[in-house]
């Protein structure tokens, strides 16, 4: 639990790096974001200190220069792309996107369709953008993209896109997710600008990789875990070292798209402003670590539970879009075992002991706490009391809700909901503390523990209901499971 990361060192060093690259190019800088602009808890997980909206916080300290334009896929409008961690198609995050922006104040001109070919579902939602009063603005597949530059950088090519029309001198270009056209429209734009003879530059801002950290830093491996179904891997930027001598860190895909981007600006400017990748990048989070071997741990964690997170993929559907032993390799490179992750043994331990599932949790001073299934409560559910009671130092005996409060709840889920478990899961438990918090002392004591369970490591011995994943998710507990289920049905309602 200890900070590896300065984060008010980041906002500021990170603001003032994009002012200069503005300055740098005169009139516009379109910008590049990839990674999450909000919600960044990779970042949080790997860089203890890291707050999840720092890019957003950041991005607040320009926001009287800066517009944003979101990018979205008509191919994957058409295809109903879901976005995993809320569980949305992508089109429908976009509209998310857009009023987050605009509940902070930071002004949203317009959405690019890019890939457009005519797809219905990307023409009704084009007419929902309208009905909202969104602009938008129609990129379209290039023949030949990315290799045949001549062709891409003419008005055959980019000169057919629609130009989109911007007011600020700082244009942030974002999307759902990864495979958007970020880059591609960021160029197209660069086309139109010089045509009209406007001054305007790129740049990218990944915090993944780190540029200027070790290759096999375990911050950099913890980013190519994350992105095991991409397939991304991390390298020296060979441009960057035989340019300056200087040992960089890039990744696959910005590297080797680097000479057909470097061509294009060539054909638009007549000379490029990047002698390689990490020339384009404008991140600053490397030099905001400030203890390196938190971060180390942190990252080290994030593998692991990837790993975990994999195997639990598999069990579930028969497959995974992580590659397993990628993964695998990714632990054997961080010098990592499961094993490493304390509360994987001290859960499976309590199975062993009496049983039956089990979970285990370990606080923020490295005590570990257990739950075990009873006749009232599933383990997770006995996990999260057990938790509450060491934090707020409350006997472990003391009964915080009375098992005659629990029995009518079990009345409700078996007799009147159908359900089989009696068991109380984690949010029905919460539901019947705060009923008890009412007229108990101690019941109110122990919810007032719940954020400090914020950032503790969890793990339970069989896989849970989606309900206790969302709760563990809710409270900033990361969690971890093993692959096996309680009961060997062949179905399992998650």
């Amino acid at each position: 639990m200890k900070i590896g990361f300065d984060n008010d060192k980041y906002l500021s060093m990170q603001s003032e790096h994009i002012r200069d690259r503005i300055a740098t190019f005169g009139d516009k800088l379109y910008l590049e974001f990839g990674g999450k602009l909000f919600d960044d808890y990779h970042a949080s997980r790997v860089l203890p200190g890291f707050e999840p909206d720092s890019k957003l916080q950041m991005l607040l300290q320009l926001k009287d220069q800066a517009e944003i334009v979101v990018v979205i896929s008509a191919e994957d409008i058409e295809s109903n792309k879901i976005r995993g961690d809320y569980g949305i198609t992508y089109d429908m995050d976009v509209l998310r996107l857009i009023d987050a922006f605009r509940s902070v104040g930071l002004f949203v001109g317009s959405v690019c369709l890019t890939k457009f070919a005519d797809q219905p579902a990307a023409e009704s939602f084009e007419k929902r953008l309208a009905e909202l009063n969104i602009k938008s603005y129609r990129h379209y597949k290039i023949p030949g993209y990315p290799g045949n530059v001549e062709y891409i950088v003419s008005d055959d090519g980019y000169g057919k896109n629609d130009y989109i029309e911007t007011e600020r001198p700082l244009v942030v270009i974002t999307a759902p997710g990864p495979g958007s056209g970020k880059m591609a429209t960021c160029l197209s734009q660069l086309y139109h600008e010089h045509k009209r003879g406007v001054k305007a530059g790129y740049a990218k801002f990944e915090t993944f990789p780190i540029w200027n950290i070790p290759l096999k830093h375990p911050v950099n491996l913890a980013y190519e875990a994350a992105t095991a179904d991409l397939n991304d891997v991390n390298m020296i930027d060979s441009f960057h070292l035989e340019a300056y001598g200087e040992t960089t860190v890039n990744y696959n895909r910005d590297i080797e798209i680097f000479p057909v981007v470097n061509a294009m600006f060539e054909l638009i400017y007549g000379e490029s402003p990047y002698k390689s990748p990490t020339d384009m990048g404008v991140n600053m989070a490397g030099n905001c670590i400030c203890d390196d071997e938190a971060c180390c741990e942190a990252s080290q964690q994030e593998i692991i539970r990837r790993y975990f997170k994999c195997l639990c993929d598999k069990r579930r559907t028969g497959e995974s879009k992580d590659d397993q032993f990628k993964l695998e390799s990714l632990m054997r490179q961080a010098k990592v075992t499961i094993s490493d992750r304390k509360v994987v043994g001290a859960a499976l331990d309590a199975e062993e002991e009496t049983g039956g599932p089990a979970a285990a949790l370990e606080l923020p001073d490295g005590t570990i706490v257990t739950g075990r299934t009873s006749d009232l409560l599933g383990s997770s559910a006995a996990l999260l009391l057990n938790a509450i009671k060491v934090l707020g130092d409350i006997d472990h005996n003391l009964k915080l809700v009375s098992p005659v409060a629990i029995e009518p709840i079990q009345t409700l889920k078996i007799d009147y909901l159908g359900s089989r478990n009696p068991r109380l899961h984690m949010d029905e438990i919460l539901i019947a503390l705060s009923a008890s918090a009412a007229t108990n002392d101690m019941a109110r004591k122990a919810l007032e523990q719940l954020p400090k369970l914020k950032g503790c490591e969890a793990h339970t011995s069989v896989l849970l209901s989606s309900v206790d994943e969302q709760i563990f998710k809710k409270l900033g507990i990361n969690l971890t499971c093993e692959p096996k289920y309680e009961e060997k049905s062949m179905y399992h309602k998650h």
